[in-house]
């Protein structure tokens, strides 16, 4: 599965230095760091509601839910390749974590 992100990483970075006009991704880096966190915030306020309708909701509304999740998942993926950053990263750090309690994990970050 991290084929796709390895794909979509590409992608992000060679849009990275597109015309603005001819990229959505080329567009969010023109406008800056701030642009792209309103779209992070938007997509997860987004996929919160979504959440909350897909609990008790049918397959259509949890299928939106799937889709607003992408969708939050792609912009935050913006945002890494904005700041240098790439899933690799992020893949690496849940890796690291697999197996730790969260409880221990969230009190070693306290320290």
């Amino acid at each position: 599965m991290s084929d796709i992100l390895d794909r979509l990483d590409e992608v992000l970075a060679s849009r990275r230095q597109a015309a603005p006009e001819d990229s959505y991704v080329a567009s969010l880096h023109h406008r800056g760091l701030n642009k792209i966190l309103e779209k992070v915030g938007e997509e997860a306020t987004e996929t919160l509601l979504a959440a909350k309708d897909a609990e008790h909701g049918d397959e259509v509304t949890r299928q939106a839910l799937i889709a607003e999740t992408a969708d939050l998942w792609f912009h935050s993926l913006v945002m890494l390749s904005h700041l240098g950053l790439d899933h690799t990263q992020v893949l690496d750090e849940l890796s690291r974590r697999f197996g730790l309690s969260g409880h221990d994990e969230k009190a070693a970050r306290q320290r």
